[in-house]
């Protein structure tokens, strides 16, 4: 993922001016990169490498997602209606 791109989802998701690390640009920045990532594994099945990397993705966006849960339960639910991962 670029700066450019970067850019854009910290700009779409912060919560003020000059935020950029908060729990919700994070999430987004995660979730972007595993959503691309994702789409990599399906045309390289074997890339097991890679498919690690995912896991750690996955579990760390997981972890950001509980202590937002835990402290902050209304941002929580905008957020993943906003990035569509619950159904």
């Amino acid at each position: 993922m670029d700066a450019k791109t970067k850019a854009t989802v910290a700009k779409e998701y912060r919560l003020h001016e000059k935020d950029t690390g908060s729990s919700n640009v994070q999430v987004a920045l995660l979730t972007r990169h595993i959503n691309e990532l994702t789409e990599h594994l399906q045309r390289n099945k074997k890339d097991h490498s890679s498919r690690r990397g995912l896991l750690r993705m996955v579990g760390q966006r997981r972890r950001l997602l509980d202590y937002l849960h835990r402290t902050d339960a209304p941002r929580y639910q905008k957020l993943i209606k906003q990035l569509n991962l619950r159904k």
